[in-house]
């Protein structure tokens, strides 16, 4: 399963690909994640594409201290690849 981890204007978000598409996660401070049922992402949604479609899709977020989408890196995190 690939897994790609971004800040969405403040809020840290994991969105994995499967058989059955893309599904979206809230990650907690404590390594927890819970389902991100209001981000649906299209399975058409390409890798490259997921940074934009999820700054479109939220841009109600967006604040002085955070006005961007920024994709993370898995340094510390234990990897970008479950399954």
């Amino acid at each position: 399963m690939k897994s790609l981890r971004f800040d969405v204007f403040g809020r840290e978000i994991l969105v994995t690909k499967s058989g059955k598409g893309w599904a979206a996660y809230y990650l907690g401070a404590d390594g927890k994640r819970r389902p991100a049922t209001d981000i649906l992402v299209p399975s058409d949604i390409s890798e490259s594409e997921m940074q934009q479609y999820l700054g479109d899709l939220c841009h109600e977020w967006a604040t002085e201290r955070h006005p961007s989408v920024k994709r993370l890196d898995w340094s510390g995190v234990g990897g970008g690849d479950f399954g």
